[in-house]
């Protein structure tokens, strides 16, 4: 299945992007996003592709090898954009945009098991020089420390209970698989609705493998410092964690007239969309202005 980019047409018509201006995409993944922000920045507008998945950007670099040298990529974490953005020498960055949701190949073709609907070894690491995988998370962390991540980056219920369950399977073999991780699971916590019960658990083993919520502080330190006047910057979240850093630094620095907050409720994808694209049915759009 082809990567489909969510809410493309939202982040076009916020970025409204000009001939030769100047863009990061700061989660390129498949590039689809930053394709078609390149076919509106033609003939010279450049755009900084990052990604801390070497095999995203591998992809990438061939979905965009039409644009030639307009596309710089980088493999490192948005994290470091500031320093990217002055390594590769580009000024006046009119906008830059962060997806945080998994891709497509991530999760179906990766083997890194991002999908508990596959059984794969327990990895979730974006960088593979990244020493910390979710193997050792589950295996290795304390019950109570696992219980802990479980609630605060899964927002999980059963934390304790599940982390309970993990802690007295570990003792007898260890947890290897995405597919030995979900059985364990199912045995405390039943399906709600269409929400799988590994769903959280596994947001949760991601993100603390990732640093996903760390690296977003990071970059908000140093997105001002990287955007020109006027210039925008976009976020797509997935789930309230994310959306909720990224609402309470939007006000604070709205509050300061620091920036403009160019949409007060989050964008969300139509019905239209979510039926070609049912990712993006948790999809959530905000955008600011640099003032």
């Amino acid at each position: 299945m082809a990567h489909i980019p969510v809410l493309l047409n939202a982040v076009l018509e916020y970025f409204n992007p000009q001939p030769n201006q100047n863009f990061i995409d700061a989660t390129v993944g498949d590039g689809g996003h930053a394709k078609a922000i390149l076919e509106k920045t033609a003939p010279n507008g450049k755009l900084i592709a990052i990604d801390r998945d070497i095999e995203s950007i591998i992809r990438a670099k061939s979905n965009l090898r039409d644009f030639g040298n307009r596309v710089l990529f980088t493999n490192d974490s948005f994290g470091n954009i500031l320093k990217i953005a002055e390594e590769n020498g580009i000024n006046n960055i009119g906008g830059i945009l962060f997806d945080f949701g998994m891709s497509t190949s991530q999760l179906e073709n990766s083997g890194r098991g991002f999908s508990f609907q596959k059984d794969e070894i327990l990895d979730m690491r974006f960088d593979s020089n990244n020493p910390l995988t979710a193997e050792d998370v589950v295996n290795d962390y304390s019950e109570t420390r696992l219980a802990d991540i479980f609630k605060k980056y899964g927002e999980e219920t059963k934390a304790k209970k599940i982390a309970k369950t993990i802690a007295a399977a570990r003792r007898m073999k260890r947890i290897k698989t995405t597919k030995e991780l979900v059985e364990i699971i199912e045995k405390v916590s039943r399906r709600h609705g269409k929400l799988h019960p590994a769903t959280l658990i596994f947001q949760a083993l991601r993100i603390e493998v990732n640093q996903e919520l760390a690296e977003i502080e990071r970059t908000l330190a140093d997105i001002l410092k990287v955007l020109a006047k006027g210039g925008k910057a976009a976020f797509i979240s997935f789930h309230s964690l994310e959306d909720r850093l990224i609402k309470n630094w939007s006000r604070d620095l709205h509050r300061k007239n620091i920036i403009k907050i160019l949409n007060k409720k989050p964008i969300m994808a139509f019905d239209e969309e979510i039926n070609i694209n049912p990712k993006s049915r948790s999809a959530k759009l905000r955008v600011i202005e640099k003032i």
